[in-house]
């Protein structure tokens, strides 16, 4: 019988190839996306330092009273937004995006949007 990989298996393995090419700069840091069943995380991050410079997640009060759901479209648009205005307000304009393996389309397709229509620039 052939045993087939799970897809939470296959994700961190696109997402271990994709960090090979990735690499986030104090002048161009890394937009990492992480989505779970319940909830969207987002973070700005400067691999050189190893320091987490914004973040923004549904699971923090003021994002979760804006949405009903946390784990749709509407919640990924409003963690984009909400990663955007910090990053812009601690001076990052110019990230790397990092899909983190996730295929980009619905929810990381939401979040990207919302983070470059608020003034990130990737």
């Amino acid at each position: 019988m052939i045993k087939k990989e799970p897809r939470s298996k296959i994700r961190v393995n696109k997402h271990l190839k994709v960090r090979k090419k990735i690499f986030g700069t104090s002048e161009r840091p890394r937009l990492s996306v992480f989505r779970s069943d319940k909830h969207i995380y987002a973070q700005i991050i400067d691999d050189t330092k190893g320091h987490t410079l914004v973040a923004a997640s549904t699971v923090e009060k003021d994002i979760k009273s804006k949405i009903e759901k946390t784990n749709n479209v509407d919640a990924a648009k409003v963690v984009g937004e909400m990663i955007a205005k910090r990053a812009l307000d601690k001076g990052v304009k110019q990230v790397v995006f990092d899909r983190g393996g996730y295929i980009y389309h619905g929810k990381i397709k939401a979040l990207a949007d919302a983070a470059r229509e608020a003034g990130l620039e990737f």
